[in-house]
């Protein structure tokens, strides 16, 4: 038993001490399998009770179901009548309402016809109003040919420029401050002179203007015809602004401007977005080009001049009234104050009265009640009663 088998790490192993840890090695080897042994036990004793349990589960969901099945069956079977009673009502109701439908759409047939023939009975007024129209129209068509026959007439049209001009005029200036048809002492007569405050020079107003060009600047469609008229056109005005400057600019005797009045807005815009050459040209020139509205505009700066100058020469009446005004407040205020004391000495006086007036009330309530007291005494009584006494 102590023979030598080996050497392990230095230290002899003998038979005996193999022996031993084979025995032990075996032992535990053998508990190891008993312990998984009755670990495989457990596992399949629960496997058996889950499937046990599963099984119960399995057989209660047959059971719940059949209940379910069933009731499903019953319940399909009251819906089943259900559904017929509500078929049998509804097809009642889809009945009744088609008759109302129709006793309605019956009506609306009638109601529809009676508006058909109002609504043509309207029409027919209408027509009627639409031909009066129509001859109206006419009317209008024929009055433009002849309005535009007179501008196609070159004294007619400025005659109608003219018009404009003194209708622009007269309805904002005073009479005094301009004058149509005024001649120059050179002998030229400018269609409008307008005079601004504290200037005898007037400013001078042209009302007339060559439409023949702008108007074959707005007809021509082909570029050679539209270059033409353009051409034409720059040599029209030009002349026009020359002639202004040449016979109504005098030195001494007018504004340094004179004003060309454009009797279209149109035109004058066509001129600005066109022709700013010849606007430059016209501005070198000391002209300057209006349109009706800027017309407006330049008069109502006049009437704002003629107000400044107005307000001018009233300023020495003015100041002298507003001393005048100043001495009336000064003497305000003492006829004020003196009547201020007035007030303090008749509240004082009418203080004492009430007082005096108190007096009096109570008096006369002592007098009413027989409420009378000892009158007071002399100084010298009282004495002369002591001396009688003693």
């Amino acid at each position: 038993m102590d023979q030598l088998l080996f050497v392990l790490a230095g230290h002899a192993v003998t038979v005996a001490e193999f022996a031993a840890g084979a025995a032990a090695l075996a032992f535990l080897l053998l508990v190891a399998v008993l312990l998984a042994v009755s670990r495989q036990a457990r596992a399949r004793a629960y496997e058996a009770e889950e499937q046990a349990r599963r099984a119960e589960e399995l057989e209660d969901r047959l059971i719940e179901l059949a209940r379910n099945q069933s009731e499903t069956a019953g319940r399909v079977q009251s819906m089943g009548e259900t559904l017929a009673h509500r078929q049998s009502e509804l097809a009642r109701a889809v009945a009744e309402r088609l008759d109302a439908t129709s006793y309605r759409m019956g009506e609306s047939l009638a109601r529809a016809n009676e508006a058909t023939h109002e609504n043509l009975m309207r029409l027919n007024e209408r027509l009627a109003l639409v031909d009066q129209a129509r001859a109206s129209l006419g009317e209008l068509s024929g009055q433009v040919m002849s309005l535009r026959e007179t501008l196609a007439n070159k004294q007619a049209r400025g005659a109608f420029g003219e018009g404009r001009l003194q209708a622009i005029i007269a309805d904002a200036l005073p009479r005094e401050t301009f004058a149509f048809q005024h001649t120059l002492a050179n002998g030229r007569r400018a269609d409008c002179a307008v005079f601004l405050p504290g200037d005898a020079r007037p400013l001078l107003i042209d009302s007339k203007f060559p439409l023949e060009a702008i108007t074959a600047f707005r007809e021509s469609a082909a570029p050679e015809a539209r270059r033409q008229a353009e051409t034409r056109l720059k040599q029209d005005v030009g002349k026009h602004i020359a002639d202004i400057a040449e016979r109504y600019l005098v030195a001494g005797e007018t504004q340094d401007v004179a004003l060309m009045f454009v009797p279209s807005e149109s035109v004058y815009a066509d001129l600005h977005e066109h022709f700013d050459e010849i606007i430059q040209r016209a501005f070198r020139a000391r002209v300057v080009l209006v349109s009706p509205s800027l017309l407006m505009l330049a008069v109502q700066v006049v009437q704002a001049i003629a107000k400044d100058a107005r307000m001018r020469e009233q300023a020495d009446r003015i100041r002298a009234e507003c001393g005048a005004l100043v001495e009336d407040v000064k003497r305000l205020r003492e006829r004020v104050g003196n009547l201020s004391r007035h007030f303090a000495q008749a509240s004082e006086d009418v203080a004492q009265a009430l007082t005096s007036a108190d007096k009096i009330a109570r008096r006369g309530g002592r007098i009413a009640q027989l409420e009378f007291s000892d009158p007071p005494e002399a100084p010298g009584a009282g004495a002369e009663l002591r001396g009688a006494a003693e």
